[in-house]
């Protein structure tokens, strides 16, 4: 057992740069409203958790590799978890940059409110959904399949000294392409709302010149927009959630 130690903590420390460095963007696991001591234990958990499973696809290459190879080794895996948690992160990013959308469309971006998945502030809107979409994150079991991914992912890009740029990034274009695709079809009812909007007020501009009729419907453009917003929240964020599990479960 003694000759083996050295080996199985090498080969851990190598799971350790994938899954971290993954967990490091992972939506939900990367929150700065939690620690960063909390999220280091956390994902220094996991990898020994999954240790088990993952032991023997990690010891072919580390056994009797030198220090220059194990530092390759490290160095693809960091990359390889950098890639997947970006394109997990893409999803959250897109819902984050259509929810300034809708709160500029419905005239409620100026007020900020704290962000969930970043650091910087963000419309009371955007922040009330994000923090909506981590929580169904959580409470409908897909952090589990993040889990399934990480480990299936051995299977699909095995530890080697290398990475395959090419076939990362276009994972990584395909996953963006998803993300915004999604999140555009969640806004969508906010931006044809708003074009409605404001061809209508521009053409009662026209009828009546007199009459600043942006300033005095600003209040009906906002109980308007609030009002679709409490019709279709259900909808867009089951619409998200599915959009996102789809990812998780098919890569």
């Amino acid at each position: 057992m003694t000759a083996l130690a050295p080996d199985a903590v090498l080969a851990i420390f190598v799971l350790f740069c994938r899954i971290g460095s993954c967990l490091m963007l992972m939506p939900g696991f990367s929150s700065p409203r939690v620690p960063v001591r909390v999220r280091l234990f956390l994902a220094i958990s996991i990898t020994l958790a999954l240790a088990s499973l993952l032991l023997d696809k990690v010891n072919e290459q580390t056994i009797h590799s030198s220090p220059f190879m194990v530092l390759q080794l490290a160095g693809s895996e960091i990359v390889i978890g950098v890639l997947i948690g970006l394109m997990g992160r893409a999803f959250f990013a897109a819902l984050e940059t259509l929810t300034n959308v809708i709160a500029m469309t419905i005239g409620i971006a100026n007020p900020l409110g704290v962000s969930i998945e970043e650091a910087e502030p963000l419309p009371a809107i955007a922040s009330l959904i994000t923090m909506a979409a981590t929580t169904l994150l959580f409470l409908t079991d897909l952090h589990w399949e993040v889990l399934r991914g990480l480990v299936a992912s051995y299977t699909a890009l095995p530890v080697s000294n290398g990475v395959d740029v090419q076939f990362n990034l276009v994972q990584l274009s395909a996953s963006l392409s998803k993300s915004f695709f999604l999140s555009l079809r969640i806004a969508s009812p906010f931006i044809v709302f708003s074009v409605i909007v404001n061809f209508a007020i521009g053409i009662l501009g026209k009828l009546t010149p007199q009459i600043h009729g942006y300033f005095i419907l600003t209040p009906a453009v906002l109980l308007g927009g609030l009002f679709l917003l409490y019709l279709t929240s259900k909808q867009f964020l089951e619409l998200f959630i599915l959009g996102f599990k789809g990812w998780l479960i098919n890569g």
